[in-house]
């Protein structure tokens, strides 16, 4: 009985590994990668380029939008807190619209003028930021201590600094944790701060995004793994 037990677990790791492999390979690749921003160097000025995509990502716009947005940003040059404070409130202006982000123009011109005069005057970089919390709980209460930072932005930023900032460890949305479960991924058997961790939740929020909350579940390629498209 316990070998027979012992079987059906290993069946089961082996075919949660199979799809975490699948996963990470067709939709890990981290959003930050994806628009070209280079954590692995652990440089303050592409974790601050980070920071600034983050803000993008955090509103309740388009995947596409905040990303090009970010490019725009970076094709003029304010992609750090000096030039954005340089730049002034009516050229934020202009690029965000230039970046389709015209909904929060005005709103994300002001908040970026007040976050990145906050952090200068009150750490200095981000890095500092990182180093003087106590711990994981602390810096997001750090974060979020400046005016316009919530919990979406906080887990967004954190998220893909898992292998950068030891205290970086947020949990994972409900989004995530929801795909997981249909797919018969148990989050909590992976060291969450290795780069296979950051994949897979990027990949699990990406296929959320992109096929479960629009039902597409037949086209997703994951639907005969998946016990929601299974019940239907």
């Amino acid at each position: 009985m316990k070998s027979l037990l012992c079987y059906h677990n290993n069946e089961k790791k082996v075919k949660m590994e199979r799809v975490v492999r699948k996963l990470t390979k067709n939709l890990g690749e981290p959003y930050s990668s994806r628009i070209g921003i280079d954590l692995e160097s652990k440089k303050e000025s592409e974790i601050f380029k980070w920071f600034l995509a983050s803000l993008f990502f955090g509103k309740r716009i388009s995947e596409n939008i905040a990303m090009n947005t970010y490019r725009v940003f970076t094709s003029k040059n304010i992609y750090t807190p000096d030039r954005i404070l340089k730049a002034g409130w009516e050229y934020l202006v202009e690029l965000l619209d230039e970046g389709s982000y015209t909904r929060y123009d005005f709103s994300t011109a002001t908040k970026l003028l007040e976050l990145t005069a906050d952090l200068k005057e009150t750490y200095g970089t981000l890095t500092n930021l990182h180093n003087q919390a106590k711990n994981s709980k602390d810096l997001e209460l750090k974060l979020q201590e400046f005016k316009g930072i919530g919990p979406t932005t906080t887990n967004i930023f954190l998220r893909e600094l898992r292998v950068i900032w030891p205290k970086a460890d947020p949990e994972p949305c409900s989004f995530v944790r929801g795909v997981a479960k249909n797919l018969n991924i148990d989050l909590e058997t992976y060291n969450r701060h290795t780069k296979t961790f950051v994949r897979l939740e990027c990949a699990l929020l990406r296929l959320w995004k992109t096929y479960c909350r629009k039902n597409r579940c037949n086209e997703c390629g994951f639907d005969a793994e998946c016990k929601a498209t299974n019940k239907k």
